[in-house]
C-alpha cells in the first residue's frame, strides 16, 4: 500500500474509534444541566425538612427513608416500607431530576413537586402524619420558627410553606455531566464503541420515542404492554385512578432513565430486578422486538452512561424539639 493510502486508511479507522457526536439539536436526547439556586434559604430550609423523620407520625419515616440520595433518590425496594412496616403499593420512583418531570407520582396525580411534597406525609401507608399535626410539630420548634421566618418573611408555618421549602431543595437534585452529556457536548471519548453501539440501537429501535429529551423520560404517559399486554399482580392502575376512564387504564408515566443504573428494581411494580430484565422485556413487551444477549449488554451499557454526578449533601443539623413538640407515635396504627 502506497503512503498516501496507509494515511488515508489510518485516519479513517481512527475516526470510526473516535465516533464523534453529532449537534445535540439532532439528539432525542438533551444534556442535564446544573441547578441554579435563586433562594438560598428556601433551599437550605426544604434540606432540613428533607431529612427531618419528625414530620411523620412515628418519628422515623422521612422524605429520605424512601428517596434516599445514597441510593439515586430511591430505596432500591419493589415497593417502600411506610408506616407500621406496611408495604407500599407501588415502586418509589427517584427524586433525582424529578424537577424536569411532566407531573409527579407514577399516575401523575400531582402537577409538581410543591403538591406531590404534601402527599406522603398525610398517607395513612407512607408517614402516616396530617398536614395539622405537621405544622403543629414545626410550629413547636423554635429553630424551625426561625428558618421559616428567614425563608417567608414571616414564622407563621403552613403547609404550603412547607411543600414549598421541600420542592425548591429538591429542585436541586439534578445530576449533570454523565458520561453520555459528555458525549453530547462534543466529547467523543466519553464512550467507548459498545456504549455507543447501545445508544444507536436504543434509537433505532425506537427506545426514544418515550426516552426523550434531558430525563430521557419523564415527558408522557404511556401504556405498560403496547404490543403484548404486561402480567402483574400488582393492582395500581395507572392515569385511569386519577381520570376514571378505561381508557387510560395502565397509562403510566415514562420514567426517567438518568442514573437508571442506581435505582433498580424497575418499572411501577419493581419487577424487573436488572437492566438486563428491564431491556428485555421493555422490548418485547412494547416494541415487539426480542433483543439478542449482544445487543442487551449493548443497551444496558449504553444505560449506565446516563449515571450523573450526584448531589454532594452535607447531612443538616435539625433544630431539636421542644418541651410542648408532640411527640411521635411509633407503635400505634
Amino acid at each position: 500500500m502506497s503512503k498516501p493510502r496507509m494515511l488515508w486508511a489510518v485516519a479513517a479507522i481512527a475516526g470510526l474509534w473516535a465516533h464523534p457526536a453529532p449537534a445535540q439539536q439532532q439528539e432525542p436526547i438533551q444534556p442535564i444541566e446544573p441547578a441554579v439556586v435563586t433562594e438560598p434559604a428556601k433551599v437550605e430550609l426544604g434540606k432540613k425538612l428533607f431529612f427531618d423523620p419528625r414530620l411523620s407520625k412515628s418519628g422515623a419515616i422521612s422524605c429520605n427513608s424512601c428517596h434516599n440520595l445514597s441510593m439515586g433518590g430511591s430505596d432500591n425496594l419493589k415497593a417502600s416500607i411506610g408506616h407500621n412496616w406496611q408495604q407500599g403499593g407501588i415502586n418509589s420512583p427517584t427524586v433525582l431530576n424529578a424537577s424536569l418531570n411532566i407531573a409527579q407520582f407514577w399516575d401523575g396525580r400531582a402537577k409538581d413537586l410543591r403538591e406531590q411534597a404534601g402527599g406522603p406525609i398525610a398517607n395513612p401507608a407512607e408517614m402516616a402524619s396530617s398536614h395539622e399535626l405537621a405544622i403543629q410539630v414545626l410550629s413547636s420548634i423554635p429553630g424551625y420558627r426561625a428558618e421559616f421566618k428567614q425563608a417567608f418573611g414571616s414564622d407563621a408555618i403552613t403547609i404550603d410553606a412547607v411543600t414549598q421549602a421541600l420542592a425548591a431543595f429538591e429542585e436541586t437534585l439534578v445530576t449533570p455531566n454523565a458520561r453520555f452529556d459528555q458525549w453530547l457536548r462534543g466529547d467523543a471519548k466519553a464512550l467507548t464503541v459498545q456504549e455507543l453501539a447501545g445508544y444507536n440501537l436504543f434509537k433505532n429501535s425506537g427506545c426514544v420515542a418515550c426516552h426523550n429529551g434531558p430525563a430521557a423520560g419523564g415527558n408522557s404517559f404511556q401504556k405498560m404492554g403496547l404490543v403484548t399486554p404486561y402480567q402483574t399482580a400488582n393492582p395500581a392502575e395507572g392515569r385511569a385512578g386519577v381520570t376514571g376512564q378505561d381508557a387510560d387504564r395502565f397509562m403510566f408515566k415514562v420514567p426517567t432513565l438518568r442514573n437508571v443504573a442506581l435505582t433498580y428494581p424497575y418499572f411501577h411494580d419493581g419487577e424487573a430486578a436488572t437492566l438486563a430484565d428491564a431491556v428485555d422485556v421493555m422490548g418485547r413487551l412494547q416494541l415487539g422486538r426480542t433483543f439478542t444477549p449482544e445487543e442487551n449488554s449493548q443497551i444496558v451499557a449504553f444505560l449506565k452512561t446516563l449515571t450523573g454526578e450526584q448531589p454532594v449533601i452535607q447531612l443538616p443539623a435539625l433544630p431539636p424539639s421542644a418541651d410542648d413538640t408532640p411527640r411521635p407515635q411509633p407503635f400505634t396504627p
